[in-house]
């Protein structure tokens, strides 16, 4: 089955649901606090909750390098495998928690566990998906985040039909039992196996952190984690603040402002990476900056886009301004890696994501905590909208400086 030429397609299918399970089980936690209230006393206190959100962010942070330097050393089908059959361990071991403590120690476990996937998973697909297909595969895999992060949510439907030891249960047994199904279905790829378009092979043995070395000294990479950095800021600020803005601005109950939100993200981004993903593959067969270009124009959907959302007062004014967003930053978010490995050699491509994802996390916590004293102030949607002059200075720097020559980067 590896050696069909549907195999690569196989590949995104198989990690689409890892993906799935991915943001599905980090989530759970946020919509089942109070299910948990009563047995675990201490998760009444936002402070004692925010430290549980707080230590899952930090960890997950820290551990994106290691795990990219991971990726690029050792088997990336294991490395998924293991990960997978971790977290959803971890989220079965959730439902038996008893004291607040157990929680935050699972929860910093599941940081760990859960970095080490999309390193991985992501430049097993850049590797498999070359020229044509790699940005749309790309960004259909990163469908599976948002869909993840979607049913995250139904997990207080689930505890509050059963219990919230059950939902984490039976979430954690689904995992357990798919990572069983990905040892037999999932291949790695050698960079050995690649057609070299334009690889250069080298017999040198490389250091552990030969990788990290190569990354810093390399100006386009410094670029393109300065605009990931930039974007990161909005990005997370919509996941964790978008219910609450749409609360305050249009004057409804979170009940109903939540799941408007969280729909109307994610079903926009879902699009916006597909779209983005075709428009990229196509470009850059005739230009060589075409993937830049896609991105550039999802940068600058979200311009406006964090303008009105930061100062629209209607139901239609906000949730156009939101579906805009979605478009953009899906087109952005399929572009990334395949950017990546315009500048990157297949070597250390999954260094060079997880250096990008620490420094999104890291940019996400900062955001989430200013945003949260932005919304005791009243000016929430102000510090929505001051967001978008820092895009306006990642757009031109990424569209000026970013010059890429080739679609395949390799050292030489």
């Amino acid at each position: 089955m590896k050696n069909t030429k549907h195999y690569p397609w196989i590949v995104v299918g198989l990690l689409w649901l890892v993906a799935l399970l991915n943001y599905m089980d980090r989530q759970m936690l946020a919509t089942m606090r109070p299910s948990m209230e009563a047995d675990i006393p201490e998760l009444v206190s936002g402070e004692n909750f925010g430290r549980l959100m707080a230590i899952f962010l930090w960890i997950y942070a820290l551990m994106s390098p290691i795990s990219g330097i991971i990726a690029d050393k050792l088997n990336r089908k294991w490395l998924i495998v293991g990960s997978l059959f971790v977290w959803s361990a971890v989220t079965y071991a959730m439902g038996y928690a008893t004291t607040y403590n157990q929680v935050y120690w699972l929860r910093a476990l599941m940081g760990v566990s859960e970095a080490l996937y999309i390193p991985a998973g992501l430049s097993l697909i850049a590797d498999y998906h070359q020229q044509k297909t790699r940005s749309l595969a790309i960004g259909i895999h990163m469908t599976g985040l948002y869909v993840g992060s979607a049913l995250g949510g139904f997990g207080a439907t689930i505890a509050a039909t059963y219990s919230w030891h059950t939902t984490f249960h039976y979430f954690g047994i689904v995992g357990v039992l798919y990572a069983v199904v990905l040892v037999f279905l999932l291949k790695e790829k050698k960079a050995t196996e690649i057609k070299p378009i334009d690889l250069i092979t080298t017999n040198e043995k490389s250091s552990l952190f030969k990788g990290l070395a190569l990354l810093f000294t390399n100006i386009s990479f410094w670029v393109i984690l300065f605009y990931f950095a930039i974007i990161s800021l909005p990005g997370w600020a919509t996941k964790n603040w978008l219910p609450t803005l749409f609360s305050e601005n249009l004057a409804i109950p979170m009940e109903q402002a939540g799941p408007l939100a969280t729909i109307a993200i994610s079903f926009s981004s879902l699009l916006g990476v597909i779209f983005g993903g075709i428009l990229s593959d196509k470009w850059v067969q005739k230009n060589i900056k075409g993937r830049v270009y896609t991105s550039a124009i999802g940068l600058s959907l979200t311009i406006p886009a964090l303008l009105l959302i930061g100062f629209g007062d209607s139901l239609f004014n906000v949730v156009a301004a939101v579906l805009c967003f979605g478009i953009g930053y899906g087109m952005f978010d399929a572009n990334n890696m395949p950017i990546i490995c315009q500048f990157v050699s297949s070597k250390y491509r999954g260094t060079a994501y997880g250096v990008l994802n620490m420094t999104g996390v890291g940019c996400g916590a900062l955001v989430t905590s200013l945003l949260g004293k932005s919304s005791d102030s009243g000016t929430l949607g102000y510090g929505f909208a001051l967001m978008a002059g820092v895009v306006v200075i990642a757009l031109v720097v990424q569209v000026s400086f970013l010059r890429p020559k080739v679609n395949d980067f390799v050292d030489a």
